[in-house]
Formats: structure tokens, sequence, C-alpha cells
């Protein structure tokens, strides 16, 4: 199941995008195959979003960050001020995480208590225990790789984009995937490290706050 789950993932986000932009930019020009492109990705996601019923704060800003970068794909007017347009908005994306950061309040905060809720921990008693102030700080850390993360990727995209135009989309979405897939494992340990850590916290203070709420289920997809 997790390998179908995969195939699936890469033909959408990479064989599909690949075969259209290859094949469509002499019949369609390079505007129109990128936002072809784009469409099976956008699909996808939607689908998974209503699937796995992720009405929660971290499902609805994925979902409303991709109609927004739509959106802006639809007005670029050209391939490259598309390609631009997703170099801006990930900045943006990035430059809030920082913001986060700098006001005490990391996302990486927020979507753990996303994650505990889906386990069936009440959303309040999970944010007291992680605004503890020692648990903050290593919510930092893991917001600091989603800069790193953001940072890193959007530099190399400026740089593809600068040096080969339009001709780097395929390279952007190859490289994104990539360095998407390392920074998941690093994001996935420093969410485990801040966990444990957590639980120690909270047992060094003796405080029982996370309990399940009676008759919630673990979701898993």
């Amino acid at each position: 199941m997790k390998i179908n789950y995969i195939l699936v993932e890469l033909i959408v986000y990479l064989g599909l995008p690949y075969v259209i932009w290859t094949h469509g930019r002499s019949f369609i020009g390079d505007y129109y195959a990128m936002l072809l492109s784009t469409i099976p990705a956008i699909v996808y996601t939607i689908y998974r979003f209503m699937k796995d019923r992720q009405f929660n704060i971290v499902g609805v800003f994925i979902i409303s960050s991709l109609l927004f970068s739509s959106l802006l794909d639809l007005l670029a007017g050209s391939a490259i001020q598309m390609l631009w347009n997703s170099v801006f908005l990930s900045y943006g994306f990035t430059l809030i995480y920082i913001i986060s950061m700098l006001i005490k309040k990391p996302l990486a905060i927020y979507l753990a208590v996303e994650f505990m809720h889906l386990q069936g921990y009440p959303r309040d008693k999970s944010k007291k225990l992680y605004f503890i102030k020692e648990n903050v700080k290593l919510f930092q850390l893991v917001t600091a790789i989603f800069v790193i993360r953001g940072l890193v990727m959007n530099t190399i995209m400026l740089w593809l984009i600068i040096n080969h135009g339009a001709d780097a989309f395929m390279h952007l979405i190859i490289i994104r995937k990539a360095l998407g897939l390392v920074f998941s494992v690093l994001i996935f340990i420093a969410f485990l490290f801040a966990g444990n850590k957590t639980m120690q916290v909270m047992k060094e203070r003796d405080r029982d706050w996370i309990k399940k709420v009676p008759g919630s289920k673990t979701i898993q997809n």
C-alpha cells in the first residue's frame, strides 16, 4: 500500500508534469504547458485533502496556499513570471516562519498540536504543554529547519531561473522534490526529538495534561 502511494506521488508530482511540459510546450507554448503541468498535483492534493478529511488548521492552510498559488499562476501571463511568482510566494511563506519564531510562537507548535489532535488529544491541552518555555525553544529549532529549507530551496530556484529562464521549470520540480524529501526526514527527526523532550518536561513537572478524548480514534493515512 505504501509503495503504491509513493508511485502515485511520483507519477502525479514528477511523471505527468514532465510529460505535459516536455511534449506540450512546442504545441501550446511554455506558459500554458507550465499551467497544465500543475493541474495533476492540484487535483491530487485536493483529493487527498477530502479523502483524509484534513479539515483542520494545517489542512486549510495547505489548501489555501495551493489555491492562492494557483491564482498567481493564472494571473502571471507568462512562463517566466509564473516561475518568479513561485519564488516570491515561497520566500513569503519562509518569512511567515521567521516571524513566528521572532514572536516566540513557532509554527511547528501548531503543526504538532494538529498532529496530536488527529491522534485524539485535545488541542487546548496540547497547546498548553507545548508553550511551556522549555518546549518553545525545542519547536523554535524545528521551525528553524523549515526556514532553512525555504531559504535553500528558494535560493536554488532563484539561481536556476536567472541562469536558465523558463527552461528551469523541470529542474525546479525535480530539485524541489528531492530536497523536499531530505528536509522532510530532518523535520520528522526534529519533531520526534522535540516530542520526546516535551514528554520529559511533562514528567519532570509531574503534569498529566495530555489525555486522549474518550471515544476518540487515531486517524491513519
